[in-house]
């Protein structure tokens, strides 16, 4: 057995081996990996960056078998991604549990995306199971999933290739120890998802942070531009650059807050609604000549919508065909009108008097 720590064990496992599997021979016990369900400054500060949008793409856990308290033949095995935030998320909901955590191999992509994807689905579970030999770890056969990877998991097959039995968790991992406790039984709350004002505003940071070096160039675009008029350089460059830092705080930050009083279903008309008002508000305190306000107008809306549009796959309101089908039918008049209004401010800078 091996009972260093999480942070130590992952960051000298390979990340594309089983973390069960250790090179134990088929006849010996699984190897698994003790963890604790306290989190380290460590884990809240790369939470921290991811959800600021750092590090994105690699934040994940070893796939395999962990165990949590001081699992027996009998405790349960909850199976999760290997999404770190879902794999942290997870092991301090269940602090004071007796557990094995099975993860299997996502491409660090949390659960409800990657049970679309296909990679939280029936053969990455059947072979999970398999290498890490579970049916050598406990003896009543049965594993609580996520509600939300029921998407891609046919538990029928799993059963038949492996034997166990798949039982449908709650949405969120604070309620796996009720769920438990009441013999696997989940009420109305256990099965809904919510999306409400702190879960919007968790969202908000990442997308503004992957905003930020379009901002840049924007910026370093119009630095030039009143560079070369010759004009006061860095208070002009920050007058004309104000309706794009308003479009990126209308779509990445007051569609989020404001989402569920803007009005339709569609991400698209919601970041236009937004960047509308937003435009409006702004348009009170702009020096801007009629045609810059035209630019303004163009601008603003549409970047807001285009942007609105990334929080399509973070929230319950839409489904994957609705979201592909709205982006389809939005993204290039939005992009067209961008680009036009970009055109003419600039035009509108450039025949500006010094």
């Amino acid at each position: 057995m091996q009972n260093s720590s999480l942070t130590a064990d992952i960051e000298s496992a390979d990340k594309n081996a089983c973390a069960c599997c250790g090179g134990a021979k088929i006849h010996e016990f699984p190897q698994y990996l003790a963890i604790d369900s306290k989190l380290s400054l460590a884990d809240y500060i790369g939470a921290f960056k991811v959800r600021m949008g750092m590090g994105r793409s690699d934040y994940s856990v070893a796939p395999g078998l962990y165990s949590l308290g001081n699992p027996g033949r009998d405790s349960v095995v909850i199976v999760s991604s290997n999404y770190k935030l879902t794999f942290d998320s997870l092991r301090s909901a269940i602090e004071g549990l007796d557990a094995w955590i099975l993860i299997l191999d996502t491409r660090g992509v949390n659960v409800w995306c990657a049970a679309g994807k296909g990679t939280f689905g029936t053969e990455e579970l059947i072979r999970k199971i398999n290498d890490c030999k579970l049916s050598l770890v406990v003896d009543h056969f049965k594993l609580i999933l996520p509600q939300l990877g029921a998407s891609g998991v046919a538990a029928h097959e799993v059963e038949k290739a492996t034997g166990f039995k798949v039982i449908y968790g709650p949405v969120y991992a604070s309620d796996i120890k009720s769920f438990i406790a009441s013999g696997y039984k989940k009420d109305a709350k256990m099965r809904a998802v919510e999306f409400g004002l702190i879960e919007r505003i968790k969202v908000i940071g990442v997308e503004f942070v992957l905003a930020i070096p379009y901002l840049i160039y924007i910026f370093a675009a119009i630095f030039i531009l009143n560079m070369l008029k010759g004009r006061g350089v860095i208070a002009k460059t920050l007058s004309d650059f104000r309706p794009f830092l308003i479009a990126s705080l209308s779509g990445t930050c007051a569609v989020p807050v404001l989402l569920p009083w803007l009005p339709t279903r569609s991400f698209a008309i919601k970041g236009l609604f937004a960047g509308a008002i937003s435009f409006l508000a702004g348009a009170l305190f702009s020096k801007k000549s009629a045609v810059g306000r035209l630019a303004e107008a163009l601008i603003i809306p549409s970047i807001s919508s285009m942007l609105a549009l990334n929080f399509t796959g973070a929230t319950t309101y839409t489904a994957e065909s609705t979201t592909i089908r709205e982006v389809k039918a939005f993204f290039k008049p939005l992009l067209i009108s961008a680009i036009a209004g970009a055109f003419i401010y600039v035009f509108d800078i450039l025949s500006e008097k010094r």
